[in-house]
């Protein structure tokens, strides 16, 4: 059973990160992703819609999931079918937030799409630092987030998933699953998966709370 530090956690989101913006083998690139489906018919919201419909049913096929590329190159101690569901859904988030009209290069938004990780929490986490997304305003408020607040967020994110663990300082992996999207014998998560895409389209898209 393999056990994970919270730096170990924030690096595998990072180099996910990264793949996500370049690319693997057999997986475009979240700017690919968002370009196939801004081409796509109906509003923003129903193109985005789509996106997610699609990460739903068809990312979680276990050849999909195992056979990516680039895996050589992920961090040590991670299983590759974990990293790669890490990878699928930060390409799927930040492909949102690129049809958006966010610069997906950014740190503050790179800092935003892994938010995202956390589903429904989400919200919450970002309005426990201040930062309040409304109609319209989550640009600005982006443009607010600074240096040490992006720090602080991503240590929250890793400090959420050792509570959800039960385990002081060190992550279970087996039990990290159900954070980013669960995998049972190779099958994508798709509940999980469509309430992060919700989330990511709620703070990239439409921008509206309750």
């Amino acid at each position: 059973m393999e056990i994970i530090s919270q730096d170990k956690i924030m690096e595998v989101l990072n180099w996910a990160y990264d793949k996500a913006l370049t690319g693997v083998a057999g997986s475009d690139s979240s700017f690919d992703l968002a370009d196939e489906y801004l081409k796509t018919k109906g509003t923003r919201v129903d193109q985005v819609n789509a996106l997610i419909r699609w990460q739903n049913t068809k990312a979680g096929a276990a050849g999909f999931v195992t056979g990516l590329g680039g895996l050589a190159t992920m961090p040590i101690a991670v299983p590759a079918n974990l990293a790669s569901v890490i990878l699928i859904q930060i390409r799927m988030i930040a492909a949102i937030a690129k049809m958006g009209g966010h610069d997906i290069r950014d740190d503050k938004v790179r800092t935003l799409v892994i938010t995202c990780l956390a589903g429904d929490a989400a919200i919450e986490i970002l309005r426990d630092f201040g930062i309040l997304l409304g109609k319209k305003m989550t640009q600005i408020a982006i443009s607010k987030i600074s240096s040490t607040v992006i720090t602080k967020i991503n240590q929250t994110i890793g400090l959420r998933l050792i509570t959800k663990t039960g385990t002081s300082g060190l992550i279970n992996l087996s039990k990290v699953v159900p954070f980013v999207g669960g995998v049972v014998g190779g099958v994508f998560d798709a509940t999980m998966t469509n309430t992060i895409g919700n989330i990511a389209r709620d703070i990239f898209i439409t921008s509206e709370f309750d």
